[in-house]
């Protein structure tokens, strides 16, 4: 049985708007491994909000 969330999927824009940074700094992350967890959804790339979260209060 498949468990449905509604915990939000964020774009890399829409991160970048929530931490009032540059797009690039969200690739440059996710290529260092240094940024919130970042999932591959088909071709996309996706921040699930908790995870976001929870990452921005362990910095």
């Amino acid at each position: 049985m498949t468990t449905v969330t509604s915990d939000p999927w964020l774009t890399p824009v829409e991160l970048a708007a929530m931490f009032a940074i540059p797009v690039e700094t969200i690739y440059a992350w996710k290529y260092r491994k240094v940024g919130p967890p970042a999932h591959k959804i088909g071709r996309h790339l996706r921040y699930r909000l908790t995870e976001v979260n929870a990452w921005a209060v362990a910095q």
